[in-house]
């Protein structure tokens, strides 16, 4: 970290991407393995990317263990694209979707699949300002729906599934941006999943979704190509020019969680660095942390001061010291702190050590 003078980036996205794998990416910026050329220049028709795209799906099928009946899609649009695809796509029987609210994320998704179908919300958190994860199983869901829809992770509220809901035969789609590839999950409880790669994969401009494949092929014949699972299915995310340098930097980081041991030593190390935070918030009076804590993210810790002018105080000092983006998001406030995976123990570490000096001054 000293040698290149870095800060410790606690935003919630885009985020931080381990440095082994910006010194790798670095190194072969002008000349990839030989080709004479970067691979931001690089054909995505050539047979060296198409190697990259290979190996990057490989390795995210051996990281998470994928059975052979999902497809992987490197798409684009963020997680916004999504909530239009998603209902596009999987509306396919009865135009019936359940929605578990959790967060502004899930709230949006439920807002626009309302522009395709009859949707319902099957539960929420709102009425408690979104600090916890509904308790939910397939009584709660409509036994004709086409799908249900959370939000695994909620980077505004600081929260996450303890569970993964039990919805018998109705396929689970599960927006996981901000904590894809933080920790283990069995794929095939799931029917879709789609992630953003801005908090924990690579920089913005990729969004992988991972699909059981009898889900593709039932967009409706208005459905424009691009918005269309099967379009990217079958042409392998090539059916234009893929973010080819994102996907790139994405496969770098596959390489070094699979170097390191895999998920469950990412998730280790995930627990721990948050542990260290959550102790010391459970420890003082003087933070306040603002979600159930048997629902807390280990990605995005949220807390406040009690004192809004306090708090800006904060992430003011916290920036002048090199830790960066402690801002809370703007609907909400406060002081949100994102742990994702690339975060060293070191700069929780510095965060805490900054806190207690922090209240020992202003209380």
């Amino acid at each position: 970290m000293a040698k290149y003078d870095r800060i410790y980036n606690f935003s919630a996205g885009p985020s931080m991407l381990p440095l082994s794998v910006l010194e790798k990416a670095a190194g072969e910026m002008f000349n990839y393995h030989g080709t004479g050329e970067s691979v931001m220049e690089m054909s995505h028709r050539s047979a060296e990317f198409q190697a990259i795209i290979d190996k990057a799906e490989s390795d995210l099928r051996d990281l998470l263990c994928i059975p052979d009946n999902y497809k992987v899609l490197f798409l684009q649009g963020g997680g916004t694209l999504q909530f239009s695809m998603v209902p596009m796509n999987l509306l396919r029987n009865t135009g019936k979707a359940d929605y578990i609210l959790t967060g502004s994320w899930a709230k949006k998704a439920y807002e626009e699949a309302c522009k395709f179908g009859d949707i319902k919300v099957a539960a929420s958190s709102e009425d408690d300002q979104f600090s916890y994860i509904p308790v939910c199983g397939r009584e709660d869901f409509r036994a004709d729906a086409d799908y249900v829809y959370i939000c695994y992770n909620n980077t505004i509220f600081g929260t996450h599934y303890p569970y993964i809901p039990d919805t018998g035969d109705i396929p689970l789609v599960a927006d996981m941006s901000s904590c894809f590839l933080s920790e283990e999950i069995d794929v095939s409880r799931f029917g879709l999943i789609f992630a953003g790669a801005q908090k924990n994969v690579a920089p913005a401009g990729v969004t992988i979704v991972i699909i059981r494949e009898d889900l593709i092929g039932h967009a409706g014949e208005k459905t424009p190509v691009y918005l269309d699972y099967k379009i990217h299915a079958d042409k392998g995310s090539m059916y234009n020019t893929p973010p080819c340098y994102t996907i790139y930097i994405a496969g770098l980081v596959f390489e070094y969680l699979k170097s390191i041991g895999g998920l469950s030593e990412m998730h280790r190390m995930d627990v721990e660095k948050a542990g260290k935070l959550y102790d010391y918030l459970d420890s003082t009076d003087f933070y306040k942390t603002t979600t159930d804590p048997k629902d807390r993210s280990l990605m995005n810790i949220t807390f406040v001061t009690g004192d809004k002018e306090l708090d800006a105080k904060f992430v003011e000092e916290a920036r002048a010291q090199g830790m960066a983006n402690l801002k809370g998001h703007r609907s909400v406030g406060g002081i949100r702190a994102s742990l994702y995976n690339a975060m060293p123990p070191e700069g929780v570490d510095k965060l805490v050590a900054f806190m207690k000096k922090f209240e020992t001054e202003n209380k």
